[in-house]
């Protein structure tokens, strides 16, 4: 198998099994580059602040930080710097974020990944393996397979990051 001379896959890829973390992190970085990632957490925001789980994390915080306040008592000489500070140390021991940010990602991601990320992710992998017509480089259906979900699950297993 020759190596691919296009510009998007730095040499010869034919060695490297499906899941190989090398193969796995260039077509990552493609992925990056095409800005998908970026297309996704468009998605992703663009409809959140409707999402019931959203409402409800909002809400909780709010009351948390005003319940917070209210022990509070209001003086010019008050550090509102380490204030916040201090309630935004509650708020992440409280863990009351994560519960949070993982149904909001059950709500908002979850529902967006096999319909409209995946075909997407895969369309961008198939054109990365195989640039300008080079076929030969495309793995056979069963591997291509492997490729691809090994993707998807990076990305899923860092989709926190992107919403």
């Amino acid at each position: 198998k020759a190596p691919v001379s296009s510009g998007a896959i730095p040499g010869d890829m034919s060695g490297l099994p499906p899941g190989d973390p090398q193969l796995v992190s260039m077509i990552v970085s493609h992925l990056k580059t095409q800005g998908l990632f970026d297309q996704f957490r468009r998605d992703c925001l663009a409809d959140v602040d409707t999402k019931p789980a959203y409402l409800n994390l909002k809400q909780r915080v709010d009351n948390f930080v005003s319940n917070h306040l209210s022990n509070h008592t209001w003086s010019p000489h008050l550090n509102k710097n380490q204030l916040r500070n201090n309630i935004r140390q509650l708020v992440l021991q409280s863990g009351m974020l994560e519960q949070g940010v993982d149904r909001i990602v059950a709500q908002v991601v979850d529902p967006k990944v096999n319909h409209i990320f995946r075909p997407q992710v895969e369309r961008v992998v198939r054109e990365f393996l195989s640039p300008a017509g080079v076929t030969n480089m495309v793995p056979a259906c069963t591997n291509e397979l492997q490729l691809k979900s090994n993707l998807l699950s990076r990305i899923q297993t860092h989709k926190d990051k992107y919403i």
